[in-house]
């Protein structure tokens, strides 16, 4: 018989609330370490869902502390999605542009796609460097940045030498580049464990735009 099975609920209690008290203890001590801000570069990647999803819950935190924010979108600009009418609720701290075409296999044009990305990331540098805002939003620009439609060695210069240092970037997108990665503060990548386009369940209203 197990030691738990013979103790009364006032002992699981204070056990626990000793437990908890020597957790918090330990946690505080690591926070009170914890005293430099600056603002980060983030990186969501990988095959599973959430990668602009986890960006724009960043981006709504932003706008519900009073912060301006700015969502370049590199590849889902026809797209009509609900954070795009919800941040459009908000033009005195949101700045967004919706500057792709779609996929690069819908638009089937290379050329038209480079000077898509070259024009999105000319407005992404605008609202980086504009002192007002404090958190960006490159949306899909890992995906421009797989087809070598802007060069990797440009954003990470930009992003390494000419980022305000309290601005906040986060960069959504599969297959982040490894020079991207490296640069970055923070990188998460959603893992695929389950989805379901793969049991014919098509995009749905409020679940992936």
């Amino acid at each position: 018989m197990k030691k738990t099975d013979t103790m009364s609920q006032e002992e699981l209690d204070a056990r626990h609330a000793e437990k908890m008290k020597k957790k918090k203890a330990a946690r505080d001590k690591i926070l009170a370490t914890k005293t430099e801000e600056k603002g980060l570069i983030m990186v969501h990647t990988g095959k599973g869902k959430g990668k602009s999803t986890a960006a724009f819950g960043m981006a709504f935190r932003m706008i519900g502390h009073g912060h301006p924010i700015a969502v370049i979108q590199f590849v889902k600009g026809a797209w009509d999605s609900g954070e795009k009418r919800l941040l459009e609720k908000f033009p005195e701290l949101v700045t967004i542009k919706a500057m792709g075409e779609g996929f690069t296999w819908e638009t089937q044009d290379r050329n038209k796609d480079i000077e898509n990305a070259r024009a999105a990331w000319d407005a992404a540098k605008e609202a980086i460097l504009d002192p007002e805002i404090r958190f960006v939003l490159l949306d899909e620009l890992n995906i421009v940045l797989r087809y070598d439609y802007l060069p990797i060695e440009e954003i990470v210069a930009f992003l390494k030498d000419e980022k305000p240092a309290d601005t906040h970037v986060v960069i959504t997108g599969r297959n982040a580049k490894d020079e991207l990665i490296e640069i970055a503060d923070l990188v998460t990548e959603m893992t695929l464990v389950k989805h379901p386009f793969r049991s014919g369940i098509k995009a749905q209203e409020g679940i992936e735009y």
